[in-house]
C-alpha cells in the first residue's frame, strides 16, 4: 500500500471525496468539465455490468485538487443532493457557465468574509453549489470573522436568505 507521509491516503490523493449519484452522470461529467475544467479519470469509469442501461456505478473527475466520484441513481435510491463548495478564480464567469449549462442562481456574486465573494447555484440535477473566489471588491470582502467583535446585522442578507429559499425548495427532479 503506497500511503502519504501524513496519513492513510494513497500519496497525492485527498483525505475527503464528495460521491454525487445523480440521473445522468456521463452527462453530469460533462456538465463539470464545461463549468470547472473538471478532468475525468478515464481509467476508474465503470458502466453496472449487471444494468441494461448502461449507467454508470463509478467514475471519477478532478476539480483542481480535488476528486468528486460520480455514480447513476439506481430507481429505488432516495434523491441525495449534493451540496459542494468550489473554489474558482473567477464566481461570475464560474456562474455564467454553469447557467449557460442549465443551472439556476441561487445567490448572485456577493462579497463574504475573508478577501472573497461568494456564488451558489442549483445544477440540473439539483445539486447546489457554493463559489468562492477571490474578491473583486477587496474592501467589502475583506472582513474578517471576529466572533468577539462581530455584530447580529438587523436584516439577513441575500447570502443568507438565498441559501434558506434554495434549502426549502429543494425537490428530487425525477418528481417534476
Amino acid at each position: 500500500m503506497n500511503t502519504s507521509q501524513n496519513g492513510p491516503e494513497p500519496a497525492g490523493e485527498n483525505t475527503v471525496n464528495s460521491f454525487i449519484m445523480v440521473d445522468g452522470a456521463s452527462a453530469m461529467i460533462d456538465f463539470l468539465t464545461d463549468v470547472f475544467g473538471a478532468t475525468e479519470t478515464f481509467e476508474a469509469r465503470s458502466p453496472d455490468m449487471f444494468a441494461a442501461d448502461g449507467s454508470l456505478i463509478h467514475a471519477e473527475v478532478r476539480i483542481g485538487s480535488s476528486l468528486i466520484m460520480l455514480a447513476d441513481r439506481k430507481a429505488d435510491w432516495p434523491f441525495t443532493p449534493a451540496l459542494t463548495q468550489v473554489y474558482v478564480d473567477d464566481a461570475e464567469q464560474t456562474l455564467r457557465r454553469a447557467v449557460a449549462r442549465g443551472s439556476t442562481v441561487v445567490t448572485e456574486v456577493s462579497p463574504f468574509y475573508g478577501g472573497y465573494d461568494i456564488a451558489r447555484f442549483q445544477d440540473p440535477w439539483h445539486n447546489l453549489w457554493w463559489l468562492f473566489s477571490p474578491a473583486a471588491d477587496a474592501a467589502a470582502s475583506s472582513q474578517e470573522w471576529d466572533e468577539a467583535t462581530w455584530e447580529v446585522p438587523s436584516e439577513p442578507d441575500a447570502v443568507y436568505t438565498t441559501l434558506l429559499e434554495a434549502m426549502h425548495n429543494l425537490k428530487d427532479p425525477a418528481a417534476g
